[in-house]
């Protein structure tokens, strides 16, 4: 199977490709111009293009995959920049739509779990989104856009709504490299929020093989989540980290607020994966 990626260089892109790479898969990475392409992925095919002025013949160039992982994005972490609507959500609905009237069947999304708003709890995909920030919004308006496309064209469409990810990659300013550099710098504290916030998180490799899974199964998923499905505390996760890797350092609690752009406690239901991946539920 012919597979694209799109934001191939970027945090979850790298993982997809890894994973991939060790399924003996040849992707074709969609790059900007601009991008630093890292040694291990500059012996693949690499397609250099500005997803905001896309050459007409882009699904040739791509050399017409039978899927396409797109997770290219620009203007984060900045949630609540206007930019997301403004610029990116156009940009992003006339590239997917040009590579679909072309003729690509099968289209992987990564969506936010910033779809479902300040809704507390488990949430599933059934729910109604109710997005209370910039990017959260352009991205369901995105999802919506491709779901009224899939009535004038036929594709599959699979749209994942991804919750939080740990990993090696991640931006520095993410809670884990953040406790790292504390350690390596030999801070005795580590500053945060208060910790009871729960949350839902996943290591990033899984999810890169989750989003490869997906894809091959060339069908039309809709909405999954990808998560854990299990809700854990930010304090407990950080606690676990500093036992798991053997540092000495303490937490200051409190020393930041909790975000205003999420609810206390939210985590995702798993029951609609498991039911693509296990036929469960």
């Amino acid at each position: 199977m012919k597979i694209a990626v799109t934001g191939a260089t970027g945090f979850i892109g790298q993982h997809v490709i890894t994973e991939m790479e060790r399924r003996l898969i040849s992707p074709i990475l969609m790059c900007q111009p601009s991008a630093e392409i890292p040694l291990p992925l500059s012996r693949h095919a690499v397609v250099s293009m500005d997803l905001r002025d896309p050459s007409a013949n882009v699904f040739d160039l791509l050399d017409r995959p039978d899927a396409l992982i797109h997770l290219a994005w620009t203007g984060l972490p900045n949630y609540k920049s206007l930019h997301h609507f403004e610029e990116e959500l156009p940009a992003q609905y006339r590239f997917l739509k040009a590579l679909v009237e072309s003729g690509l069947k099968n289209l992987v999304v990564a969506g936010t779990c910033f779809e479902y708003g300040m809704q507390s709890g488990p949430l599933n995909e059934n729910l109604e989104t109710r997005p209370n920030n910039p990017y959260g919004f352009a991205k369901d308006m995105l999802r919506r856009q491709l779901e009224y496309l899939q009535q004038m064209w036929s594709f599959n469409l699979t749209w994942t709504r991804l919750f939080y990810l740990y990993g090696e990659g991640q931006a520095e300013n993410s809670l884990l490299p953040q406790l790292r550099r504390a350690v390596e710098q030999g801070h005795k504290v580590f500053n945060m929020s208060g910790g009871e916030q729960l949350r839902d998180y996943l290591p990033v490799a899984k999810v890169g093989e989750y989003l490869i899974a997906l894809a091959e199964m060339a069908e039309n998923n809709g909405i999954v989540n990808i998560c854990s499905g299990k809700p854990v505390s930010v304090r407990k996760l950080v606690e676990g980290w500093i036992k798991e890797n053997g540092w000495r350092i303490d937490l200051n609690l409190g020393y930041y607020p909790y975000p205003d752009y999420e609810p206390m406690a939210f985590w995702g239901s798993r029951k609609r994966f498991d039911q693509i991946f296990h036929g469960q539920g």
